[in-house]
């Protein structure tokens, strides 16, 4: 099973989270590390690298933190321009993606509980996902259950240790 995280952190050199889980992933065998606004910094895509880095994976996993109940720009921006019509879905021969594994792996700043509809964001994470499952389904990939870490503002450095091993053992695991 090789799998490509694609990692989407604006300012990732800051990030205690999704740094961390990097570091967790970095050396294991069968996973590339994709950082988008490293290899990009001007934001401009190369379409066809990136379907050819998405092409020689099985699963897919973005990786990011949950900004204002979406993804960094430069993630939505490369969904818009490298799945697409004629390529990921729309006819027949349009199945680049299909039966690929797609993995939704965030951080949030707030805490679990606040992701209810009682809590403070009044919604829970996979009401919060759904466009993505809603693309999953459209080109025809199989979306895995997401991965999230949450409360970069009040993790400690032990909690973050105690998550981060799982965390990382969800996005490579074999099924």
């Amino acid at each position: 099973m090789r799998t490509l995280v694609i990692l989407a952190h604006p300012h990732f050199e800051q990030s205690r989270l999704n740094s961390r889980v990097v570091k967790e992933l970095q050396g294991k065998e069968e996973v590339t590390i994709h950082n988008l606004y490293e290899a990009y910094p001007n934001e401009q895509l190369d379409v066809a690298r990136e379907q050819a880095l998405v092409e020689a994976h099985d699963r897919i996993v973005f990786q990011f933190p949950f900004y204002w109940y979406s993804s960094p720009p430069l993630l939505k921006k490369w969904i818009d321009e490298v799945i697409v019509y004629g390529w990921a879905y729309g006819s027949p021969e349009a199945v680049a993606l299909r039966g690929k594994e797609l993995l939704i792996s965030i951080t949030t700043g707030s805490v679990k509980e606040n992701y209810t509809s009682e809590g403070r964001n009044k919604f829970t994470i996979d009401e919060l996902l759904r466009p993505y499952e809603a693309t999953s389904n459209l080109i025809g990939m199989t979306l895995l259950p997401h991965n999230v870490l949450y409360g970069a503002s009040v993790i400690t450095d032990e909690e973050l240790e105690e998550a981060v091993k799982p965390y990382s053992a969800k996005i490579t695991s074999k099924k």
